[in-house]
């Protein structure tokens, strides 16, 4: 049996009066690929940013643990090689040459003011070369397109090494070929004993992951296998049965439904940021 990576216990965001996570209680497993989803406004981002402690305090009830430790209690370095996390619209300074921008995921491997060392080099070229951001290595960011900036940043996560790996919407500006490569790049990790937890739009690329976590007006309403009938019953119905899930070319695939929709109540009054 899987132990747990991340443990959310009874966490709740507000930000003002407007409340944003409700008392989500969620333990994601290690050594497997868990993927957030939910319609615009459920809470996704901001639960991902929960569990990665990028929240302020001020604005958070609960307690997160990470691989049995409360997250809170970490030392900041320490954190940082337990859990990488590429958020979205990430920024690099653009003069940065793109070996330079993975190398900075290699910072909390390295004493103050050391040179980086061998293996650091070795883990940032194993890291463009697994994004096919290698060709590009010194060039920098500002030369770069939506697509190659993605890339190169998604290769300062893997740099890292992190036992943990925290991405939310990393598929924007990739073009199909590019996610199905980091599609690949997510399993390698998996299967190399790595844990992965993303946040997507892409419901059909989700269903490729291990677990599912379906969210809506700030709490968590199912988790589960994504093959599982419930898991896919559970997201036809958040998305208000404009989707359904089938089963195409050996692959779990989100479809649009042709049916008109039903609508799913919960927290369609409430407005939550993502």
């Amino acid at each position: 049996m899987n132990s747990i990576a991340v443990r959310a216990c009874q966490i709740s965001v507000s930000i003002g009066n407007r409340p944003i996570l409700q008392a989500v209680d969620l333990a994601l497993p290690a050594g497997r690929w868990t993927c957030i989803v939910g319609p615009n406004g459920a809470g996704k981002s901001t639960l991902l940013k929960a569990l990665a402690g990028l929240l302020p305090r001020a604005v958070v009830q609960g307690e997160v643990q990470l691989f049995g430790r409360p997250l809170a209690q970490l030392p900041a370095r320490e954190r940082a090689r337990q859990l990488a996390w590429l958020g979205q619209n990430e920024g690099s300074p653009d003069d940065l040459s793109s070996y330079d921008v993975a190398l900075l995921g290699r910072l909390p491997h390295q004493p103050w003011l050391a040179p980086p060392s061998a293996a650091d080099h070795a883990a940032v070229e194993q890291a463009l070369r697994a994004t096919q951001a290698w060709d590009w290595r010194d060039r920098p960011l500002s030369q770069l397109s939506g697509g190659e900036r993605q890339r190169v940043l998604l290769a300062r996560a893997l740099a890292v090494q992190a036992p943990l790996l925290l991405m939310d919407e990393p598929l924007a500006n990739l073009d199909p070929p590019h996610q199905t490569d980091w599609l690949h790049t997510v399993r390698a990790l998996v299967e190399a004993g790595g844990t992965v937890v993303s946040v997507l739009h892409e419901v059909s690329l989700a269903l490729q992951a291990d677990e599912l976590v379906v969210m809506a007006g700030g709490r968590v309403l199912h988790q589960g296998a994504s093959d599982a009938a419930a898991t896919h019953a559970a997201l036809e119905q958040v998305f208000d049965h404009r989707i359904r899930v089938r089963h195409l070319d050996g692959l779990w695939m989100a479809l649009p439904s042709l049916q008109p929709s039903r609508p799913f109540s919960e927290g369609k009054n409430e407005h939550h940021a993502d």
